[in-house]
């Protein structure tokens, strides 16, 4: 069983990074979800090689599974995780639509992933975090969010790109 802890500095040097996360914004503060078999996810992945930072894996991340480019990109924090007596790091950070594009297949699997776009105030609900760290994480990226960039004035409803 996992056991994650969600810290908001920046990962040690030696601790490994797993995977790298996004909680990306529309223009009006909406959250974008991927949808996979009917389960509501962030998005993102393993760092590659060809990765000269972790801001470009976000980016290629998003490209590949969802063809949606992003802009303004700020470090959230990262989920500690122990799995097994080993730990790591799974690193967190925000982002906002810089454009959509049409939908397409993942390039690295050939599925076919819904965009969701959730209201700030229940994307919790769709990702149903069972763990506080989770929904801690959740909490600081809506307010870094908020505080740094400036959203359009939004409305109540939710919809799929």
């Amino acid at each position: 069983m996992c056991k994650y802890v969600w810290i908001k500095n920046e990962v040690p040097i030696n601790l490994e990074v797993k995977q790298v996360y996004g909680i990306v914004f529309s223009e009006e503060g909406k959250i974008l979800l991927r949808v996979d078999n009917h389960k509501y996810k962030l998005t993102g992945g393993h760092p590659e090689e060809r990765d000269n930072c972790f801001e470009d894996t976000l980016k290629r991340e998003f490209i590949e599974e969802l063809n949606i480019e992003i802009k303004d990109i700020c470090y959230l924090g990262y989920l500690l995780v122990e799995e097994d007596n080993v730990q790591y790091a799974q690193i967190r950070m925000i982002a906002r639509i810089k454009k959509i594009n049409d939908i397409r297949a993942d390039i690295d699997n050939g599925k076919i992933y819904q965009r969701y776009m959730a209201n700030q105030n229940n994307v919790k609900n769709y990702l149903d975090y069972k763990d506080l760290a989770g929904n801690q994480m959740i909490d600081d990226a809506i307010k870094l969010a908020n505080e740094n960039y400036c959203f359009s004035t939004p409305n109540d409803k939710e919809y799929f790109l």
